[in-house]
Formats: structure tokens, C-alpha cells, sequence
């Protein structure tokens, strides 16, 4: 292994890098919080040869959503459910948007080169 391979990696938002212990630290929630919205399914965390959870910074975004909503009143499984819904929403918004430049791109007309 490289540094440049240590590099990509920490510079991967799926690369799981965090203990389920350092995740909830820097959440500044508990260990339970995110096994429960791990059961809940709305993230899944990699598991290491030892059979620890890791989290990605990519999952600790979206427990931090989770732990908004539930900060707020929110039952924690309503929770988990708009968080994917928003995720959703957010990945369709992308994949409109990607499709009306391309549709913009395939029907401008061709431009007029000077002779």
C-alpha cells in the first residue's frame, strides 16, 4: 500500500474510516443511537475482520440527519423513513437534471462556423 492509496481512501466519502465508537463521538450521540438506526436500515454500516461496525463519512451525514430529525421530536423510524426519502428525492433531482442537459445539448442547434 501506497500513501497515495491511504490518500484515495480518506478522501472516499464510502470509505468506512470511523469505529462505531469515533462515529458517535463526533456525532455526539450514543453507540445505541446508531445501532437503532441501523435497524431501522436507513444506514448500514461495513463490518471489519473483526466484526466491528465502520462507518463511512457518506453514513455519518445521513445519522446526522436522522439525529436532527429525532433531536426535534421525530420517532426515530420517521426519521429513518424522510431521510431515505430525502436521499431519494435528492439522487431524482440529480438524474433530472442531468437528463434536461443532455436533451438541451442533443437539440441546440448547430452553430455557424464563419467561412
Amino acid at each position: 500500500m501506497t500513501a497515495g492509496d491511504t490518500n484515495d481512501r480518506l478522501d472516499d466519502e464510502d470509505y468506512p474510516a470511523y469505529s462505531m465508537g469515533r462515529a458517535a463521538e463526533l456525532l455526539g450521540t450514543t453507540q445505541g443511537f446508531l445501532r437503532a438506526i441501523g435497524e431501522a436500515r436507513l444506514i448500514t454500516p461495513l463490518r471489519s475482520a473483526g466484526g466491528h461496525r465502520r462507518y463511512s463519512r457518506y453514513q455519518l451525514r445521513i445519522a446526522a440527519r436522522a439525529r436532527e430529525l429525532v433531536d426535534q421530536g421525530t420517532p426515530i423510524e420517521a426519521a429513518c423513513r424522510i431521510v431515505i426519502l430525502e436521499d431519494q428525492l435528492e439522487e431524482a433531482q440529480r438524474i433530472n437534471a442531468e437528463l434536461r442537459r443532455s436533451k438541451a445539448t442533443a437539440t441546440d442547434p448547430p452553430s455557424e462556423q464563419p467561412s
